[in-house]
C-alpha cells in the first residue's frame, strides 16, 4: 500500500449493543486525536458491518476469507496504520462482538500498533489485558500507555451514574490519552515504514 503523509488510525467501536457506551468514549477520543498533527483518525463502527460469526475454512492468513461481510471488513481494516480499540470489560475480558471482529481478518492486522481505551469494572483493566494479549497473536505492537475508565470517574460520564460529557473527567485520563496517542505515533511510523521495507524486498525478489 502507498503510504500517506501522516499514519492513518482506525478507533474501533468494540461493542455493538444496543445501549453501548462504547460511541461516547470514541468521539471523544477522535475529537482529542483531531488536536493532533501527527496523525489521522477516523471512526469504525463494527455493526457497521454486518459481519457472521467466524465460519471460514481457516485465517485469512492461510485461505481467502468467502464471506463478503467480512471481505469488506478485511479492506477497511488495510486502509490504516494502526488501531485504538474501545472496548467494554464483559465478564473480564473484550465483547463478543470485538473478539469475533478481531477473529475476522488476521494480515491486514499485521505489523501494525493498537492501542487500547477500556471502561467498566476495574477501569476495563483485565479486558484491556487480554485484548494486549490477542494483539501479539495478531503480529501487532500493543502501545503501553491505554486510556482506562472506571470507578469515580466511570459513574460522572455514564448513564448508570451522572451521565456527563467525557470532558467531566478529562483531569483523569488526559494525560493517559496524551501518552498513548504518542506512542501510536511512534510505533506507526516505525511499523509503517518497515512493511515498507517489506514490499520492497518482495518486489526486488
Amino acid at each position: 500500500m502507498a503510504f500517506s503523509s501522516k499514519p492513518k488510525i482506525a478507533i474501533i467501536i468494540g461493542s455493538t449493543r444496543d445501549s453501548r457506551f462504547a460511541e461516547k468514549p470514541a468521539n471523544w477520543v477522535l475529537e482529542q486525536g483531531q488536536k493532533r498533527d501527527d496523525l489521522d483518525f477516523e471512526l469504525v463502527d463494527i455493526r457497521d458491518f454486518n459481519l457472521p460469526f467466524f465460519n471460514e475454512v481457516a485465517s485469512n492468513a492461510w485461505v481467502p476469507t468467502q464471506d463478503e461481510n467480512a471481505v469488506a471488513w478485511q479492506k477497511k481494516l488495510d486502509e490504516f496504520d494502526g488501531y485504538v480499540f474501545v472496548t467494554s470489560e464483559y465478564n473480564r475480558s473484550i465483547p463478543a462482538s470485538l473478539k469475533n471482529a478481531l477473529d475476522q481478518a488476521y494480515v491486514e492486522w499485521n505489523k501494525k500498533p493498537g492501542a487500547v481505551v477500556s471502561y467498566g469494572s476495574v477501569g476495563g483493566t483485565r479486558a484491556a489485558e487480554h485484548l494486549r494479549t490477542i494483539m501479539i497473536e495478531l503480529q501487532m505492537a500493543p502501545v503501553r500507555a491505554g486510556v482506562h475508565i472506571g470507578g469515580s470517574e466511570f459513574m460522572k460520564v455514564s448513564p448508570m451514574g451522572a451521565n456527563g460529557p467525557i470532558s467531566d473527567i478529562e483531569d483523569a485520563i488526559g494525560a493517559s490519552a496524551s501518552a498513548m496517542f504518542d506512542g501510536l505515533a511512534w510505533w506507526a511510523e516505525a511499523t509503517r515504514h518497515g512493511r515498507e521495507q517489506d514490499e520492497k524486498q518482495k518486489e526486488a525478489a
